[in-house]
């Protein structure tokens, strides 16, 4: 359904936008599609274009990512306006990734308008979504930040975490960012012993996910659990517990990779 391009076509083609005020995602509550709104729609209203980035194709029709002034009206009888995460669950994994996708391209923009070697405006190549800075020929490209996400196991048992930030009683996987000279496997060893204090091995890629809070590529991991007692630092990790596969705390989505990794498991041990 999504095809991802640099160039935007040449015109006449009805657009689709994914819109964004203040870094909030406006979604049409009256459409099935939530976050993908019809050119005529956006324009009738006469919201004012801040910023504009090409995103892709939705089928056959150009996907354009639209950052309106702070100052134009939403009418809340249509359209709500708050985090991407309240996509999550609510549509497909695809069209989420799509809305990350634009979010990002916005951001990745508004921080890159100069260039941080010289401080010269730089300016947007299309060719191949690039910043360039013309006076030192400094090249900007969408960041990506890699990070690891495991599920550790021990027999019938999953290690979940509440993560000091989380809002409510969720219990996830564990993760971290990729710091310079490591690879994905050092990583993860290193976060689950900082984390909670144990170690691992017999690590198993599973999947990846980008992640757009902010620009994350997440790589799903499994991980065998090897030695020592669970110990939550208490800054990242509030609370950290092993749980039997049949009797599981409130988990994420389906549509998160980490829930990915816990149903994967579950799945497995059901058969």
């Amino acid at each position: 359904m999504f095809r991802p391009d640099n160039a935007p076509p040449e015109g006449g083609l009805p657009e689709l936008h994914v819109v964004f005020q203040n870094g909030k995602l406006v979604t049409d509550m009256r459409s099935a599609d939530l976050c993908l709104l019809q050119e005529q729609v956006t324009r009738g209203i006469g919201w004012q274009v801040r910023r504009r980035q090409f995103v892709g194709f939705w089928g056959e029709q150009p996907l354009f990512a639209l950052e309106i002034d702070e100052r134009d009206e939403v009418d809340p009888l249509q359209f709500n306006a708050g985090s991407l995460y309240q996509l999550l669950g609510r549509v497909d994994e695809q069209l989420f990734s799509v809305a990350g996708r634009a979010a990002q391209l916005l951001d990745w923009e508004r921080d890159h308008r100069y260039c941080g070697r010289c401080g010269n405006e730089m300016s947007a190549d299309l060719s191949e979504r690039a910043m360039r800075c013309s006076p030192c020929g400094t090249i900007i490209y969408p960041r990506i930040a890699p990070c690891i996400i495991t599920l550790v196991t021990r027999g019938d048992e999953l290690l979940l975490a509440r993560n000091a930030n989380f809002p409510g009683p969720m219990y996830s996987t564990l993760a971290g960012f990729i710091e310079a000279g490591e690879n994905a496997e050092e990583t993860l060893i290193r976060e689950v012993r900082e984390e909670v204090g144990v170690e691992v091995g017999k690590l198993e890629y599973f999947q990846s996910q980008a992640w757009p809070f902010p620009n994350q590529l997440m790589l799903g991991f499994f991980a065998e659990y090897r030695s020592g007692e669970l110990t939550p630092d208490h800054v990242e990790i509030a609370d950290a517990q092993w749980f039997h596969y049949s009797d599981l705390p409130v988990i994420p989505p389906a549509s998160s990779v980490a829930g990915q990794l816990i149903r994967h498991f579950v799945a497995t041990k059901q058969r």
